[in-house]
């Protein structure tokens, strides 16, 4: 009864109520309908072959069955979902329900003798890959042409195939990436993500080591680096320079009152209070010298004495010897005395090596200590006494300026 005008489902359910050796109807080509209002359709009994192929049936159709169909075609009509529950058929072996708008495979819970099944030419983006634990006697599975989703959800429906071997009708051929746009066009068989790109927990698991790897080898860099020290260090001269611009005008000290600073370990502190500080304030050309033991102002910090100790002194001298580089203050000083050196743009670092310094007894932090004795003059303390008189002389002139 094919290619007709036959619309009610229903009356042609009941049409054949009476026909009890029925064994084969086709009725494609139709308007076939079924509203599904809970009318109940009846079958003939001996009908186990229905084509109802080419009408306008949606998901009611399902409750409108002949319960003994051995095979039945619903190709080409407008189901979108097969309700569970809704239809028992359990004699149903072939299912045909292609160019559809079905948007995943179908359950077998109502049909468990199904053994083939036609799903081509669906809207399927990732089909379910537990089908086949459903449908334990599915033989055959046509879900070809369908505009399949490469991604990590259709590696199982992959995975799957390879296990199984043979109950995929038409692989690999009918079986292309649609969708993203870059893979379209890619049989499913060569689309391969890695297990890190779609195990979401390995995924995290991953970047939570590489980032507790990278944040140790930061920290272990800036420990060795002395990134924390420098970072202090900076922080204080930044604060120290913001008191100073909210000082009263009459308070700050920019200008020059001191020849230069001593910067020296309290080891070497007998050389520079009986050898330097007598030498050079003392005599003609009197120098002023800033001594952090008699200079810094009483109530400041350590950190802000030093600054503006620097600040207001012409040169900046530096005792070196291996108890300088032991010194944590002396190292402060040095760097704020160096930060003046390319702030200011200045030439006011003169180095007095007293005693040699082997390279190794130099720590990372004093990079800018390295960096300085290879690049500058420094003047050495002789043991000769015939020398010290040319010493002198020297250090002298190299601090000549007249403070205001």
């Amino acid at each position: 009864l094919q290619k007709n005008k036959f619309e009610s489902l229903r009356k042609v359910s009941f049409m054949t109520s009476h026909m009890t050796s029925l064994k084969y109807l086709d009725m494609s080509n139709n308007l076939l309908r079924h509203d599904g209002a809970g009318v109940q359709c009846q079958w003939a009994g001996s009908l186990t072959e229905l084509d109802l192929s080419s009408n306008q049936l949606a998901d009611a159709v399902f409750e409108c069955l002949p319960v003994n169909v051995k095979k039945l075609s619903l190709q080409n009509n407008q189901i979108s979902n097969v309700p569970s529950g809704v239809a028992e058929l359990k004699s149903l072996e072939e299912l045909n329900l292609a160019s559809n708008r079905l948007a995943d495979l179908p359950g077998c819970s109502g049909f468990t003798s199904l053994q083939f099944l036609n799903i081509e030419m669906n809207s399927i983006l990732t089909p379910s890959a537990d089908f086949f634990q459903s449908c334990p006697r599915v033989r055959e599975l046509q879900a070809g042409h369908n505009p399949f989703k490469c991604s990590c959800e259709l590696q199982a429906f992959i995975h799957l195939e390879r296990q199984l071997g043979g109950k995929l009708f038409g692989w690999p051929a009918a079986y292309v990436c649609e969708y993203p746009e870059g893979l379209r066009g890619t049989e499913l068989k060569d689309f391969h993500l890695s297990p890190l790109a779609c195990n979401t927990t390995l995924l995290l698991v991953t970047a939570l080591l590489l980032t507790l790897v990278l944040v140790a080898a930061v920290a272990f860099l800036c420990i060795y680096l002395d990134v924390p020290w420098y970072v202090r260090m900076t922080w204080q001269w930044t604060q120290t320079k913001r008191r100073a611009w909210h000082d009263p005008p009459g308070d700050q000290g920019a200008v020059l009152q001191f020849h230069a600073f001593i910067s020296y370990s309290e080891r070497d502190s007998p050389w520079v209070k009986n050898e330097l500080i007598p030498n050079l304030e003392k005599g003609e050309g009197c120098v002023q010298l800033c001594q952090h033991e008699r200079n810094f102002i009483p109530g400041k910090s350590i950190v802000e004495n030093i600054i503006n100790c620097i600040e207001k002194s012409y040169k900046s001298i530096f005792v070196l010897s291996p108890n300088f580089v032991q010194s944590e203050w002396c190292h402060y000083e040095l760097y704020f005395a160096h930060h003046k050196l390319f702030s200011e743009n200045s030439n006011s670092l003169i180095l007095i090596l007293l005693e040699p310094i082997p390279p190794y007894l130099i720590p990372a932090r004093y990079h800018k200590l390295k960096a300085l004795m290879a690049k500058r003059t420094y003047m050495e303390w002789p043991k000769e006494r015939s020398k010290r008189a040319l010493f002198w002389a020297n250090l002298r002139a190299a601090i000549s300026i007249n403070l205001p």
